[in-house]
């Protein structure tokens, strides 16, 4: 039978009128760099001022490489210029990782999701539930008892000493990132 066209549109075709909207947006171009530049993926692993410059160049940022403190211009621990944009590239990445990951515990926290099962062995233990009736995520922090606490900051200790280790980058044919490697790596 033919839709009343006065109608809103049943359930069933909402999925579908979204697919199509959203297909139209893969349609769309953006603007390529210009040819003979060197690639993006080319100069994840050069370091330096000039590297910056280029790939602010490349990606077209509206403003254009922008350094208010100068930072690409300075000497951390007497390194050299090439190192420290490595490390401040490096920082940035894993700073904003380390922030979404953040972010979305955050939400999960607080929409009061847990794990079903005991924190903590022994007759009294502590369930994910008793930490996430402690209120916010940082009330959820206090309430961890200190061995768990102690067990989160080791484990990413670990993995920073891991990451950071010129044996295991070698492994994985990169170097560190420091040292001309590609940053974020």
């Amino acid at each position: 039978a033919p839709r009343d066209p006065k109608l809103p549109p049943s359930d069933l075709h909402r999925p579908h009128m979204l697919s199509l909207s959203t297909s139209a947006l893969g349609l769309a171009h953006g603007v390529a760099p210009p040819r003979g530049s060197p690639s993006i993926s080319m100069m994840a692993k050069a370091t330096g001022k000039d590297t910056l410059i280029a790939l602010a160049e490349e990606q077209q940022i509206p403003m254009g490489f922008w350094d208010p403190l100068k930072l690409a211009d300075k000497d951390f621990w007497s390194e050299g210029n090439d190192a420290t944009v490595g490390w401040l590239r490096h920082a940035e990445i894993k700073h904003g990782r380390v922030a979404m990951a953040a972010f979305v515990g955050y939400i999960v926290q607080s929409n009061g999701i847990c794990w079903p099962w005991a924190l903590t062995g022994g007759p009294n233990g502590v369930m994910h539930s008793d930490i996430l009736a402690a209120g916010g995520p940082a009330d959820q922090w206090d309430a961890l008892p200190t061995a768990s606490k102690l067990q989160i900051l080791l484990f990413v200790g670990g993995l920073e000493l891991w990451s950071e280790n010129s044996y295991v980058l070698g492994l994985s044919g990169e170097k560190h990132y420091m040292r001309g490697g590609k940053p974020g790596y």
